[in-house]
């Protein structure tokens, strides 16, 4: 991805989430393109890609955790989150049109957007921006980023609102 691993301790976890994210995104796109299934999409991944050097590249060690959480995340909810992607899309695109890597990028922005509350739906849209750009076209990632961006807003819109009463 070619970011370059934090310094400072504050940023060791979010680098491990970083990588988390990305190996979703390539796990997602896998079980899309090839129906791999989940239980070998999590052995494949913990074993061979996370924290290795695979095909030329290397990744950072992911949050094991994390990477489960999204990606059976996805799978779980992929019936509630596809509707809100389709609805967030241009018309005329329905989410089955879109290339199956920013497919993988929507759906894992849109689960977190969702179901993980614990973390600003801003840092969401960003990381997962960051994912399309290492893999997509700047068209694909602009998409990604108001695709992100309209289902944050539907999601989560206490963290839009414009506050009251902030010293600028």
């Amino acid at each position: 991805m070619g970011a370059s691993a934090g310094k400072r301790r504050g940023e060791r976890k979010a680098n491990r989430r970083g990588a988390a994210r990305l190996a979703a995104v390539q796990a997602l796109y896998q079980m899309d393109v090839a129906g791999t299934g989940l239980n070998e999409i999590f052995a494949e991944f913990e074993s061979h890609w996370m924290g290795r050097e695979v095909e030329g590249s290397q990744y950072l060690p992911a949050e094991a955790a994390f990477f489960r959480d999204v990606v059976g995340g996805v799978v779980a909810e992929q019936r509630r989150i596809d509707p809100l992607i389709d609805a967030a899309l241009s018309k005329g695109w329905p989410l089955r049109r879109i290339e199956a890597l920013l497919r993988a990028v929507l759906r894992a922005g849109a689960y977190e957007l969702a179901r993980r509350g614990d973390i600003p739906a801003r840092v969401v849209i960003s990381e997962y921006v960051d994912v399309a750009h290492a893999f997509l076209d700047a068209e694909e990632t602009g998409m990604a980023n108001a695709v992100l961006d309209d289902l944050a807003r539907q999601l989560r819109p206490a963290e839009f609102a414009p506050s009251e009463g902030k010293a600028s």
